[in-house]
């Protein structure tokens, strides 16, 4: 399993899918956080806190890691280099998660860079180190998970089909519904006494309770359970390609 992970983040990081993710991210995420004169302006807000921009990375998160997830097991199928994978004296769990950490690596090293940010703010308030620390590591461990189960989704959603762009517009559409969807849909209010379990059911709901600087048990569980939910479901159609 060691080999092959690091086979997919050299992968990565070898072509330019990686590069062009990093950058976009970095890139998107530095226009609207200190250039741009938008309500996401970080010299523009009233407090010296990161709330934009964790409002916006998982908005950028819906596009970019549908695009690196998209190839994972779409290219192999396409290409019917999944034959030899499965003949490799590794499991096909050990090849599921070889490939999910990798995409994991790749969503941690693309977020590292933005600490800067943290450091630029804590220097620029006033008084200097105004911002709140805590509440700043539990919003960046909110958007590590979720960036997570994004990519679990983008695993998922690749090992469906032969199609890479099928795979991206299925793992957007998934990944879009999860956080943002159900969020929406509870928000209605025409479910009743639903409306709650519908939000509450969504990625934004606890996502949005981890950025308010407390780290609730349940939603590190709500969170893990949705990884693994489509990581086994992501197993099961490997386990269909070999029959």
């Amino acid at each position: 399993m060691r080999a092959l992970y690091f086979r997919e983040l050299s992968s990565f990081l070898s072509s330019t899918i990686g590069y062009v993710f990093v950058l976009i991210y970095l890139i998107a995420s530095g226009l609207f956080h200190w250039i741009l004169a938008y309500n996401t302006n970080l010299l523009e807000g009233s407090e010296a806190d990161l709330i934009p921009f964790f409002n916006l990375s998982p908005v950028i998160f819906l596009v970019l890691i549908p695009a690196i997830t998209m190839k994972s097991f779409a290219e192999e199928r396409r290409t019917g280099t999944i034959e030899l994978l499965f003949t490799r004296p590794i499991s096909d769990f050990g090849i599921l998660m070889a490939k999910y950490l990798a995409g994991l690596t790749l969503l941690i090293i693309a977020i590292m860079p933005t600490l800067c940010y943290f450091i630029s703010i804590y220097y620029l308030g006033k008084p200097v180190g105004i911002i709140d620390g805590g509440a700043t590591f539990t919003s960046y461990l909110g958007l590590i998970l979720l960036g997570s189960v994004f990519v679990s989704i983008g695993i998922f959603a690749s090992a469906l089909t032969s199609s890479q762009i099928i795979a991206f517009i299925v793992s957007m559409f998934l990944c879009w519904f999860l956080f943002d969807g159900l969020h929406l849909l509870g928000d209605f209010g025409q479910l009743g006494a639903m409306d709650y379990v519908v939000k509450y059911l969504s990625l934004a709901f606890h996502y949005d309770s981890i950025k308010k600087g407390v780290i609730v048990t349940e939603d590190l569980i709500f969170f893990i359970s949705v990884i693994v939910i489509f990581l086994y479901a992501a197993h099961a159609a490997l386990k269909t390609l070999k029959r």
